[in-house]
């Protein structure tokens, strides 16, 4: 089931999952200790708080203790340490993590191509209409005596993955114009606002944030451009909840499907709930609200579709060094949970 703000495809079957939350064997009354949730702070998280403020998963049994990361690789070592039981971030990190022997498991999405390249207004005004990117970047070296400077998350999470496909492999941009630099989510937002850089990846709601604030900022290039079917955000747990409490699995499952089919059903609806989650009162609900809307804003809650892009992703991961090889992809998703919500068995 794929979800934009102008289609919603299965609406019928998503409703009908609920009814795995309203009882029957999926509800995981028998938990008493919180879910120890892992998450980035962006728009494509907003399914789990969503999920969780309408009570979905209370009524499942289910209470959430949330820690916010920088990013997924930053995430991965919480993983690693056994104090994360779920994982709300980007899919690529999660191959650093199989190859460390850190066993986790994805089992649905909540957001594809949602990682955009911005450009600030000393790059934006060389990017005039019909001019290629790898033009505008040389117009600037050579305008400005240094390279354009792009932040994005650390090598490995697929922010910087994405950024580095779409500049060498698409774009075609050579790489004496550019320079990458690695920061975290809102080191990136600022540092574009601040313009200490000239540009980077950002995702919703920082997009609609920054070219809210400076309209002089401006989208270059969206994530199918980037890397087609770009997977994005990712729900993952960890092998020791996926064996012995699926019920718990299935919960999680079930309202990140009711989540995403109400995000595209009743967008000012959900928009005060997810400020609340991601706003902490920097950002208002009109803001939320047209980040929603935004082009860079994909909801799906399928994981079956991004099995394929995965794999595309992490053969470029070892292109560019962030993995050492490839690590196979067999029991990294596990789609039987999202299967069963939509089909509502």
């Amino acid at each position: 089931m794929t979800i934009t703000r102008r289609s919603i495809l299965g609406a019928a079957p998503v409703l009908a999952a609920g009814t795995l939350l309203g009882g029957g064997p999926a509800l995981a009354q028998g938990r008493s200790a919180p879910l120890r949730v892992g998450v980035i702070p962006i728009l494509a998280a907003a399914p789990i708080y969503i999920a969780e403020k309408e009570g979905w998963l209370k009524q499942a049994g289910l209470t959430l203790a949330v820690t916010t990361f920088e990013s997924g690789p930053n995430m991965i070592q919480a993983l690693a340490s056994g104090t994360l039981d779920v994982y709300v971030a980007g899919v690529a990190p999660l191959g650093v993590a199989r190859a460390k022997g850190i066993d986790v498991t994805v089992v649905t999405a909540t957001s594809v191509e949602e990682n955009v390249v911005v450009a600030g207004p000393k790059l934006a005004r060389f990017a005039e209409k019909g001019v290629a990117p790898a033009e505008v970047f040389k117009r600037y070296r050579e305008s400005a005596g240094t390279p354009a400077r792009l932040a994005t998350q650390p090598l490995g999470s697929v922010p910087n993955t994405t950024l580095q496909h779409w500049l060498w492999e698409v774009a075609k941009v050579d790489p004496k114009d550019v320079t990458i630099v690695s920061m975290g989510i809102d080191a990136t937002q600022q540092a574009i606002l601040a313009g200490a850089v000239e540009g980077g990846i950002l995702r919703e709601p920082a997009i609609s944030i920054v070219t809210g604030r400076n309209p002089a900022i401006r989208i270059m290039a969206l994530g199918a451009e980037m890397f087609p079917s770009q997977p994005g955000t990712v729900v993952a747990v960890t092998r020791a909840l996926l064996d012995r409490e699926p019920e718990t699995v299935q919960a999680i499952v079930t309202g990140i499907v009711r989540a995403v089919d109400l995000i595209a059903r009743e967008p000012d609806r959900v928009a005060p709930i997810v400020e609340g989650a991601l706003g902490k009162g920097l950002v208002d609900t009109a803001t939320i609200r047209r980040a929603l809307a935004s082009p860079a804003t994909r909801f799906t809650a399928d994981p079956r579709p991004i099995v394929e892009p995965t794999a595309a992703m992490q053969r470029y991961q070892v292109k560019i060094g962030a993995l050492d090889r490839e690590v196979p992809l067999d029991g990294l998703f596990e789609p039987r949970f999202y299967e069963r919500a939509v089909a509502g068995k």
